[in-house]
């Protein structure tokens, strides 16, 4: 079933040829367009008779500034941008240089700090960066080599003509919350290309629709996600060294849930800290936001941040599936990569250096594509073949079994970690199985007599205002906007689910499981349960939680007008 925003019938939609549509302007998408303009000027140096133009080039960012929702840790391992310009730490937006490291296995009062650090947590000659402010350094470069890049625009759906890609149109502007055009109603244009390049990030929306068009995920293991919840502090002198690095285990969460916290020291007594849950945990009632604050309680995170603020707030998914479950990533005029692909290091919590050579691998096939006039998948194809014959294929096979290896708990993913560092990323056996994250959440009638997970992870978070905050002054500090009048880009399926089914059966986990109070359950005497569910798309921070986590998958996350969502300066 391919969802998204009803389009608005009986218009004429300006239509825009293009040999290459690159839909996403983060990493994997700048570094794509980057790597094809080199690739372009390389050729008409070398071929002043038989000339290639980057004016067709488009990017798509639904970002209203490049780089205004890209949001990570963010630690930036430079194995891929040495390749794709040499000599880039001379003026790229690097905070700092790796110095110090440690992991530690948290208590609720007290702490362990492990004496060797693990291999895949070794970060020295690695840079603490901020994603948003790289990705404008990156989108700089492309814009410096003729590419175009459209911010504010949306990819509401593909084009295809039969088993073809064949473009993308993007979004309406100007539709009020009933689907009817405004007076100042924009429609989308359909951009007609050669090439379409999906790099949306995590759970991309197009990238769901292709999957779904062509059953493309029916031979990989289920994509699994955590999701990433992120606070920005600044703190007193001297509290923490730039390039310093921090992870942590265990508290404040238990056996039973996946996951774990980063602190990252960087510039001007900035500290970057976060906590990532998976999605695959068995209590509905956990709220990632308020395990995020419960872990800023312990003394040792409390005294880091004792007389400091919190400036920025953010949240976003992660795929953690690994090898197995990447799906086909070409086809008859289409190429995923990034993120959408899952071509993330769960095992380092690192994927912004396998986005950028992602990219730069679809570049030259992209640029093969357009030499020989010929975007079917006998050439798109070559994408397939370049990845698996790349270091991206060495580093993610290593860790092929990581995540799955844990889906009994911690500490059956501790021997099955320890198995598979001895075998080369084998383990018990070459692919281990998964299912998706969502069907791991067991129904409040089937929690243990002890309640399920622990009260400290329950939420909403209170806070006090000062080291720990609820969510809706957390959102504030995300910048969040979206035009009010306009579709809910939260497309529920069935609300009679949601409104007697699941308030029953799971307690309605999307009002836990939204780091920013989208989902509301709110009294209603009509229905049988007492209660609704209320939406509040605004709040949104395009995290996709609630499309990955949602126990009925009657959730769809689309995109709302172009230019709307979370400003995460400086994250």
């Amino acid at each position: 079933m391919l969802i998204f925003r009803k389009p608005i019938e009986g218009i004429e939609r300006p239509q825009m040829p293009a040999d290459v549509v690159i839909v996403g302007g983060g990493p994997a998408g700048m570094a794509c367009a980057l790597r094809i303009a080199q690739l372009i000027d390389e050729h008409n140096a070398r071929n002043p008779d038989s000339q290639l133009n980057k004016e067709n080039i488009y990017v798509l960012e639904k970002a209203r500034e490049v780089g205004q929702h890209c949001l990570s840790g963010a630690l930036l391992d430079p194995r891929s941008m040495r390749e794709l310009l040499p000599g880039f730490e001379k003026e790229a937006p690097l905070d700092a240089e790796v110095t110090k490291e440690a992991v530690y296995f948290l208590t609720p009062k007290g702490k362990f700090k492990l004496p060797i650090t693990p291999p895949p947590l070794r970060d020295h000659g690695n840079y603490v960066i901020s994603l948003n402010r790289f990705v404008k350094w990156l989108g700089s470069k492309v814009e410096e080599t003729g590419i175009t890049i459209f911010t504010g625009f949306a990819g509401s759906e593909l084009l295809f003509d039969g088993d073809r890609v064949t473009g993308v149109r993007t979004d309406d502007k100007g539709v009020n919350k009933e689907g009817r055009p405004k007076s100042n109603f924009e429609p989308g244009y359909d951009l007609q290309a050669k090439v379409v390049i999906l790099a949306e990030g995590p759970r991309g929306s197009l990238t769901k629709q292709l999957i779904q068009k062509f059953d493309l995920a029916r031979n990989s293991n289920p994509q699994t996600y955590g999701v990433g919840v992120k606070e920005l502090w600044e703190v007193p002198s001297g509290r923490i060294a730039p390039g310093e690095v921090m992870y942590s285990l265990g508290w404040p969460l238990t056996s039973k849930e996946y996951g774990g916290a980063w602190i990252y020291g960087s510039q001007n007594d900035i500290v970057s800290l976060g906590f990532v849950i998976g999605l695959d945990y068995p209590d509905p009632r956990i709220d990632p936001q308020h395990v995020l604050q419960e872990f800023k309680k312990h003394p040792f995170v409390a005294k880091l941040l004792a007389g400091g603020k919190m400036i920025r707030y953010g949240a976003k998914a992660m795929p953690y599936g690994g090898w197995w479950a990447i799906p086909p990533i070409a086809g008859n005029g289409w190429m995923i990569l990034g993120d959408s692909a899952g071509f993330v290091n769960s095992a380092r919590l690192k994927g912004i250096h396998l986005a950028i050579k992602s990219g730069m691998l679809a570049a030259e096939t992209a640029f093969e594509a357009l030499t020989k006039d010929d975007s079917s998948v006998a050439t798109l194809g070559i994408f397939q073949r370049k990845v698996e014959s790349s270091w991206i294929k060495d580093e993610l096979w290593k860790v092929r079994n990581m995540h799955q290896g844990f889906e009994h708990g911690l500490y059956a993913g501790m021997f099955h970690t320890a198995l598979q560092m001895i075998t080369g990323g084998r383990g018990l056996r070459n692919r281990y199985p998964a299912k998706d994250g969502h069907e791991h959440m067991g129904k409040l009638s089937e929690l243990p007599p002890d309640g399920g997970a622990e009260a400290h992870l329950l939420g909403p978070a209170k806070g006090d205002g000062k080291l720990t905050f609820d969510k809706l002054t957390d959102l504030y500090h995300s910048g969040t906007k979206h035009e009010e009048d306009q579709p809910a880009h939260l497309v529920i399926h069935d609300t009679n689910i949601c409104n007697t089914r699941c308030v029953k059966e799971y307690g309605s986990p999307c009002q836990n499981f939204c780091p920013a109070n989208v989902y509301e359950l709110v009294d209603d005497a009509s229905q049988p349960s007492g209660k609704r569910i209320s939406l509040n798309p605004s709040n949104c921070v395009h995290c996709k939680t609630c499309d990955i986590a949602d126990p009925y998958q009657i959730i769809t996350w689309v995109p709302p007008e172009g230019g709307g969502g979370p400003n995460y300066d400086g994250m």
